[in-house]
């Protein structure tokens, strides 16, 4: 994900989504950043890191001001889903998407069926965050999460961040010069902050690496086994846009903000319901027409408040809020997915 995309959803850049401490913003230098990596350097010998390890990971590590301009200037969402999902899912990219999915498409079913998840989410997901490897960021790593770490709002959230960056590297997964990522520190063609990459990446091929910045397989299994991790069921979509009768009872949704992950699933369970409720309540496809009459359960969702789109969402979508608490990230996710599937690729 480059800087333009960050605010609008990253993998598991659950950074974004984390209260800031009440602090004014500390004065912030050269010297001090050094004084400060100095001091990180004998933190990570209490954390179980060599000596060797420390040296090498921090030996060109800058203090990047733009990292920290960028983190504390993320602009505020001010459109709507129907000026924001042309501009994330244009036609050119779900184009790209087909022919991606196409020539990756022996790959791709044997990990969606190793996994359980349908290899239209995975390349959704690919396009979404990096537009498919092509902007993965090129900040290094170790210099993006001490940057922030310093400045000293999400100490640390940043701390535990780097210190999970030391161990992808003592592990040997990828060498210092190449961690590259986002000024935020997500790495990767799936843009997988540290800790989600120790928690989530696999080593697809059995090279004995988990490769997330250039090794496709690693890449697209990591992505399934994020989801399956989270619930992912594979006879499940992820939702459906809905029309809703004139009378109908809003408060049935699940509230536009809910202050963190675990109220908003604590809102879902209090308000989900079968198919089969949601049609006695009047709730059709867009097209006017009954719901699937299939034994299912889904919220309803307002991504633009009560006076936006309705959408019906399945458990999958929980998996997707997972990865990134953004109704309209997940939004775009899925309506890429969608156009993935429909027409079918031969």
């Amino acid at each position: 994900m480059n800087i333009k995309q960050i605010a609008a959803g990253v993998a598991v850049i659950s950074v974004i989504l984390l209260p800031f401490k009440s602090l004014k913003a500390k004065e912030l230098s050269e010297s001090g950043f050094n004084q400060y990596i100095a001091e990180l350097k004998k933190e990570a010998l209490t954390q179980g890191f060599s000596q060797n390890l420390i040296e090498t990971s921090f030996a060109k590590v800058k203090f990047h001001k733009r990292a920290v301009k960028a983190d504390r200037k993320q602009p505020e969402k001010v459109e709507t889903l129907e000026g924001y999902l042309p501009k994330r899912v244009p036609s050119w990219k779900v184009k790209k998407a087909r022919s991606l999915y196409k020539e990756h498409q022996g790959i791709l079913t044997e990990i969606g069926d190793n996994y359980g998840v349908q290899p239209r989410f995975i390349v959704a997901l690919w396009g979404l965050e990096t537009n498919f490897g092509k902007f993965t960021g090129g900040y290094n790593v170790v210099s993006a999460l001490s940057t922030l770490a310093y400045e000293g709002r999400r100490e640390s959230f940043f701390k535990k961040q780097l210190w999970a960056a030391l161990t992808i590297l003592e592990q040997g997964h990828i060498s210092i010069n190449d961690m590259k990522g986002s000024w935020a520190g997500a790495m990767g063609q799936n843009q997988f902050m540290p800790t989600s990459f120790l928690a989530y990446a696999v080593d697809g091929d059995g090279d004995g690496k988990k490769d997330i910045w250039h090794n496709q397989v690693d890449i697209f299994a990591s992505m399934a086994n994020y989801l399956q991790k989270e619930g992912w069921n594979d006879d499940l979509t992820w939702g459906r846009q809905v029309r809703l009768p004139t009378e109908f009872d809003r408060s049935l949704a699940i509230p536009k903000n809910t202050g963190s992950r675990k109220n908003w699933l604590k809102a879902w369970d209090n308000r989900e319901k079968t198919l089969a409720q949601w049609q006695a309540l009047g709730v059709r496809r867009t097209d006017g027409t009954n719901l699937p009459n299939v034994d299912i359960k889904a919220a309803l969702v307002f991504p633009d408040g009560e006076k936006g789109r309705a959408y019906l969402a399945y458990d999958n979508y929980k998996s997707l809020m997972h990865w990134n608490l953004s109704y309209y990230f997940v939004s775009s996710v899925g309506h890429l997915s969608d156009r993935i599937k429909f027409p079918p690729i031969n």
